[in-house]
């Protein structure tokens, strides 16, 4: 143990630890803006210097260890003077119309600047806020380099965590800037639009795209008839934004307020879910038989889930071999899409085109899934809008709701009902587990053989996690299963899905099903959910959301009443004919480019076999780019 003392408090904390870290022991905030738990140290924005008595220079807490005998001073003048003087550098190239900005009230860097009693600025304008651009083609993520502070978060998110690399530091000294492969925009490069850079932008550098706009039209429009579904993960992180506690379930309480908004139908992801999970279940089942049976060498085994859209753009551009290997079923947002489009316009005699889908997702990726030209098997675009859980606290607060005081209420009918199963896909491994409860009991007829239906054995925050269930006694027609070992894996975060499809693609790990969460703690930790997420917030949202599976009078998914109606009523079947048709899609590859001895590769291949679409891309980009089409005025 190091015995120092910290504005003059004995302090005792293990070897290794950081200033910053042992401040917190004894309640000492520490203001840092580079620094994130989530990230590697970084130590870049030196607003967390500390003072050690008897050293010659200022320290950056977050990146210091602790020594023994040290005498730190964490408020002294000499430290207020320094980080006062950083934020006022920081502010002197910052676009400070935080009138403007959608993170106003929510910055840190603004929060900052008030704290240190930073008014005018002191110092010249460094760079002309002209020369900065605003990148607003992807339909997920809004990128504005005039309010970048180049604290690298986003770039050590998008390295560390999920190990897509989309975001690079480019150019030096007061040319320094946060950028993309050739600057090309958000929306050419690889990026999966999982929005964790968001999740950790301390400034509004980086926001989702915004349609609360293009909603509340379509509330407001008179012959259009809105209908809105909820994630599950929603239900445990709204109240976040709007005073509750991480953790808090406000269900009932969130369902009051969107049917206060003006939506004609408020409906529950949770159903498709269910329905996902029937679909999902049967491909599986269907894929086993032909392998063990049929002993067909064609058969893509492991499959693996598709219900975040992060991963499925992630193995797009990374692992497209294994694109085969993917479940074809949409996700329980596109599912409901598409259903809300056909069968319910049918049944509440609508006409599909004046139906608006609008989904209210813990995701930035969704929005972009909701653009893909694939999800349109309706005839229609499938959902319309997408809205953050962040969004949609803020246009409940537009809509002056007092969301305390209000009585909880239910989901409406059709595509409302849903059970703990669809619930728990809010967590990492919650898919996993809700499609095992199911399919182990149509094999079998028995429940699983786990306490209470919790499969805990997929459950946790481990990045790479694998787990069997034997299966033995099964019913006649699935007798072929006897004796199986059912293996599965379950990762969250892309540097772990990156891992463990490694580890399936050299053949170390050979495992039949596999579920894959693009976030950390999975749409617990999406990137569209309340700022801060971190560890600890993850981990109340988890407790949660296996709480409210809990309380549920049903808890399997093929038990759903609305579920076994809509099959009896309109789509026949899992896996047959019509859900095919509107529940089930195809990914396609993505190419990722590299630019060598002047010449642009694909994958390792010199261009010259690129096709004229390629080429007209990169042409159109370069356009952009030297006409400085998306530049700021």
């Amino acid at each position: 143990m190091i015995h120092l003392s910290i504005n003059g408090m004995q302090v005792k904390v293990p070897e290794g630890t950081t200033i910053l870290e042992a401040a917190k022991t004894q309640n000492f905030r520490i203001p840092t803006l580079c620094h994130h738990d989530d990230l590697c140290v970084a130590g870049n924005c030196r607003v967390c210097v500390v003072e050690q008595l008897g050293g010659k220079a200022l320290l950056a807490a977050c990146a210091t260890p602790v020594s023994e005998g040290m005498q730190i001073l964490t408020n002294s003048l000499k430290v207020r003077a320094a980080r006062k003087h950083v934020i006022e550098l920081l502010l002197s190239e910052h676009n400070a119309d935080c009138t403007k900005c959608y993170k106003n009230g929510k910055c840190e860097l603004q929060n900052l600047s008030n704290e240190f009693s930073v008014g005018d600025h002191l110092l010249l304008d460094l760079i002309d806020i002209k020369n900065y651009t605003v990148d607003r083609f992807s339909p997920s993520i809004q990128k504005d380099d005039s309010k970048c502070i180049r604290c690298q978060r986003c770039v050590r998110t998008c390295e560390q965590l999920q190990g897509v690399n989309a975001l690079t530091v480019a150019y030096k000294g007061d040319h320094q800037k946060i950028s993309t492969f050739e600057e090309f925009s958000m929306a050419e490069v690889i990026c999966t639009n999982c929005g964790q850079c968001i999740n950790r932008c301390p400034t509004g550098a980086l926001v989702e795209r915004t349609y609360l706009d293009e909603v509340w039209d379509a509330i407001l429009h008179p012959d259009k008839h809105v209908v809105v579904q909820t994630a599950p993960a929603v239900r445990v992180g709204l109240g976040e934004e709007l005073g509750f506690e991480p953790g808090d379930r406000v269900t009932g309480k969130m369902v009051a307020a969107l049917k206060r908004l003006g939506f004609d139908s408020v409906l529950d992801t949770d159903f498709t879910a269910d329905l996902t999970i029937m679909e999902e279940g049967t491909e599986l089942l269907t894929r086993l038989k032909q392998a063990l049976v049929d002993k067909d060498p064609n058969v893509a085994l492991p499959m693996t889930t598709s219900c975040s859209p992060g991963w499925i753009k992630f193995i797009e551009h990374t692992f497209p071999e294994y694109l085969p290997n993917v479940s074809t079923c949409k996700s329980p947002q596109q599912m409901f899409g598409a259903l809300a489009k056909t069968y319910y316009a049918q049944v509440r005699k609508l006409d599909p085109k004046n139906v608006v889908s609008v989904s209210i997702m813990p995701c930035t990726a969704k929005k972009y899934e909701a653009n893909r030209p694939e999800m349109r098997s309706s005839g229609y675009k499938d959902v319309d809008y997408v809205l953050t859980t962040r969004e949609l606290a803020r246009i409940i607060k537009q809509a002056g709701v007092d969301f305390n005081k209000l009585k909880e209420d239910s989901y409406d009918s059709i595509m409302g009902a849903s059970t703990g199963a669809a619930v728990i896909f809010g967590a990492t491994g919650g898919v996993m587990e809700a499609a095992l409860r199911t399919a182990y009991e149509i094999i079998t007829g028995r429940e699983v053989p786990f306490k209470d239906l919790n499969i805990t054995a997929v459950r946790g925050m481990e990045g790479v996690r694998v787990a069997s269930v034997q299966i033995e006694d099964c019913k006649e027609e699935w007798s072929f299963l006897n004796g199986v070992e059912l293996k599965c894996a379950v990762a969250h975060g892309l540097v772990n899905a990156r891992e463990l499809m490694n580890l399936v693609k050299s053949g170390e790990l050979a495992v039949h099903f596999i579920e894959v969460m693009a976030c950390p703690g999975g749409c617990l930790g999406g990137g569209g959910q309340p700022i801060p997420t971190n560890e600890k917030i993850r981990k109340k949202r988890t407790e949660a959301i296996y709480a409210e599976d809990m309380s549920m009078e049903i808890r399997k998914s093929h038990e759903n009443p609305e579920v076994i109606g809509i099959y009896k009523e309109f789509l026949g079947e899992p896996l047959g004919h019509k859900s095919h048709e509107l529940l089930h899609t195809h990914y396609t590859e993505r190419v990722r480019y590299y630019y060598t001895n002047n010449t642009y590769t694909s994958k390792g291949t010199v261009s010259k076999g690129r096709s004229l679409c390629d080429w007209a891309l990169c042409l159109f980009m370069f356009s952009l780019r030297r006409g400085r089409w998306f530049r700021v005025a």
